[in-house]
């Protein structure tokens, strides 16, 4: 053995070795409990960061335990084709190339980042390798992939038969710069510094009122002033009419509880096309909706004289005009809430717009609740959430979840397997007004036989697809072997920040469409911070890319230092330091290693021999029994990281300074119990720093020191002896 523990030389032939003897690929056994993850898809469209390190490292510490128990283990990989982002990403590489995809045209826009996504998942996957990820390769599965896209169109029908799934105009959230609606979890709430404009609205009767508002540019399109109806200074105004300044549109004075009163005067303008709450109140009041700002980012006809103006030139001009006229009563500084885009970082824009929604609380024909069915499967405790504390907040969340707005208007995606006849030659055709839905290209419309027809031009939210992962990945809506042994899966690992994003909806998807919940238990873990409990982030320069320190330091310390001092939905703190102290751990199982199988006395028994131990052999021995059920419980409970310190005191602090310093003066009668601590602590760290332990173990056999004939990947998990 070299002297110093060589990680470069060691994982990549071990990892081929793995993937050649077929080791991550599953053996189903009759009568036999499977265990499964499907492993959450990271986005096609850039590198790995120490995020999905994170969760490779706890997926595949869990599957190379549950492997190692004899379960038929599956960890189905794969990767999301990430909507907007993707789209977003290839975009900024077309304008590199003075290209754009309108220029491209939409099919050869897909096509091209069709093929930017593959060569991005190539490498990913061999990112996932240099980490150690015992994934079945041959089961990788894409978003896009044909047979998962079927399955998408075919859920889609399902829930439109259903009257799950419908067409209708309502404030949704638009990105300018992504030029698509988002749904609500798309949009991040941030503080900044603004401003607040008192404006004096005129009263056609008399007087004038004072309304404040950090939106002047959208008073354009205001249809009414409200007040709280227990607003005392106004009691006497509900009624009244105002003269719209600057525009002359008579609007009424309402009263409507949804006002607060103490946000600016008390008195609010509404401005239906807008703005969800004044969306809401006009529903209530049946008030007109006078869009005034387009969905190009741009001041509308209806704007009268400011039409044609960008947003932030029209504030300045309206504001402008406001003082020529004393209408400017003052205006006030102020930091409140806004919402930006979570990709491009851009305002969004509130607009009314006719979208496709998916109803979550509305019974549909088959019985089934979207919302209220996947609330009551983790109440009743057929899913329990790690930790416990996300369960409250799972609850409130699904208690007040609204429609949700799946239609997106990019090219990259699943195209909404809608169609529109053009033709619409009979009645029957004419009543749906051409409308039908097919979840492969249709050769005729079904209620015509007219072959001329389009497709609906918008996508599905990446979240659609991405919450279908568990079962479509596993051949359904077909009975396949695969969704017969390996569905409901076991465990659904993630970072709790897409629990709304994403576990909530695979619940909602996986009940509705399989009847049985998606997975068993949902794991969270924390994000991952700097040293000094900082967000990570390029920008700060603080981030730290998980395979160039483990190009380093090895794999095994990177997935150790990921792994020590996390515990469930809290965040943590990594830092080159504790990744080199991890290096360091990795050299003292090397140097443990080389004492106990390159320095062994030539004639020794290779058996323990209990007749023959000493006080240090029987505390020793009775301290790996602890070890080795202190560890099979902690995993079995999800502290992965209690598992990870008490093995690191175990081998380092009793096994190594104790008692290997111990057996120095009786090495020969030692030895058995040497290798068998050995042999047996390399099974327990096996899923946590394979390539050294297994490199170990391989010497171990070669020596004559174990008499195992497996590699340590498939060997027997130990039990108390």
């Amino acid at each position: 053995m070299n002297k110093v523990y060589d990680h470069k030389s060691v994982e990549k032939p071990l990892y081929n070795l793995w993937e050649k003897k077929g080791y991550f690929t599953p053996k189903i056994g009759k009568g036999k409990k499977s265990f499964t993850i499907i492993m959450p898809p990271p986005n096609a469209n850039g590198e790995l960061h120490v995020g999905h390190a994170m969760f490779i490292t706890l997926e595949d510490i869990m599957i190379r335990y549950h492997r190692m128990k004899g379960d038929p283990t599956l960890w189905l990989p794969g990767t999301d084709h990430a909507g907007i982002i993707t789209q977003v990403v290839y975009e900024r590489v077309l304008e590199k190339k003075g290209k754009s995809r309108h220029e491209l045209g939409r099919e050869e826009f897909f096509k091209q980042t069709y093929s930017f996504t593959k060569e991005n998942k190539k490498h990913m996957e061999s990112q996932l390798k240099s980490l150690g990820a015992s994934c079945d390769w041959g089961r990788e599965k894409f978003t896009l992939d044909p047979k998962i896209s079927k399955a998408i169109n075919y859920t889609f029908k399902l829930l439109y038969d259903d009257g799950l799934i419908y067409r209708g105009e309502r404030i949704i959230n638009w990105c300018p710069r992504c030029a698509t609606a988002l749904s609500d979890l798309e949009v991040e709430h941030v503080e900044r510094k603004d401003h607040l404009w008192f404006i004096k609205y005129p009263i056609k009767e008399g007087g004038s009122l004072i309304v404040a508002t950090t939106r002047p540019e959208t008073m354009l399109g205001d249809t009414a002033v409200a007040v709280n109806p227990k607003d005392k200074r106004y009691k006497d105004l509900v009624g009244k009419t105002i003269v719209l300044p600057l525009i002359g549109r008579e609007i009424p004075i309402i009263a409507d509880e949804l006002v607060g009163v103490e946000f600016g005067t008390g008195a609010v303008k509404v401005t239906p096309a807008h703005d969800p709450v004044d969306f809401e109140i006009s529903q209530k009041h049946k008030l007109p909706r006078i869009q005034v700002i387009g969905f190009d980012n741009k001041m509308t006809k209806d704007a009268g004289e400011y039409s044609g103006l960008k947003v932030k030139e029209a504030r300045e001009k309206i504001l402008e005009d406001l003082k020529k006229i004393s209408l400017l009563e003052k205006t006030e500084g102020i930091t409140h809430s806004i919402g930006i885009c979570e990709r491009c970082q851009r305002i969004v824009e509130p607009l009314v717009s006719k979208q496709w929604f998916l109803a979550v609380n509305k019974k549909g024909k088959s019985g089934k609740v979207f919302a209220k069915d996947a609330l009551d499967a983790v109440k009743t405790g057929k899913i329990k959430i790690e930790p416990k504390k996300f369960e409250k907040i799972y609850f409130n969340w699904m208690e007040n979840i609204h429609d949700w707005c799946i239609s997106r208007q990019i090219w990259w995606g699943h195209q909404i397997p809608v169609w529109y006849c053009k033709e619409q030659k009979n009645e029957a055709c004419n009543n749906k007004g051409g409308e039908f839905i097919s979840i492969e290209s249709p050769k005729e419309c079904p209620h015509c036989k007219s072959n001329k027809f389009e497709q609906e031009k918008d996508t599905l939210d990446t979240w659609f697809s991405s919450g279908q992962w568990p079962f479509t990945t596993l051949g359904w809506p077909e009975e396949t072997e695969d969704f017969k042994h390996f569905y409901p899966t076991s465990v659904m690992e993630t970072g709790y920040d897409i629990l709304f994003f994403w576990v909530a909806r695979m619940i909602m998807f996986g009940l509705y469409c399989t009847n049985k919940v998606p997975f068993r238990t949902v794991y969270l873990h924390g994000l991952i911070r700097d040293e000094h409990g900082k967000k990570m982030s390029k920008s700060k320069g603080n981030t730290i890319d998980p395979i160039q320190v483990a190009e380093k330091y090895g794999a095994d310390a990177v997935r150790m230092a990921l792994v020590f001092g996390t515990t469930a939905g809290n965040d943590s703190n990594l830092g080159e330091h504790k990744i080199k102290g991890m290096r360091n751990f990795s050299n003292k199982l090397w140097n443990i290693g080389m004492f106990v199988i390159d320095m062994k006395p030539e004639k020794h028994s290779g058996t323990v021999d209990k007749s023959k131990l000493n006080k240090d052999d029987k505390w020793i021995l009775d301290e790996l029994d602890k070890i080795v059920g202190s560890t099979t419980t902690n995993i079995e409970r999800y502290r992965f990281s209690q598992a990870a310190e008490d093995l690191y005191d175990f081998i380092w602090h009793k096994y190594a300074d104790k008692y290997i310093e111990s057996s120095k003066n009786r090495r020969l009668e030692a030895q058995p119990v040497l290798e068998h601590v050995l042999k047996t602590f390399l099974e327990l760290l096996q899923p946590y720093m394979p390539f050294i332990t297994e490199d170990l173990w391989q010497r171990m056999k070669e020596s004559g020191s174990i008499e195992e004939k497996e590699d340590l990947i498939v060997s027997a998990w130990p039990k108390v002896s």
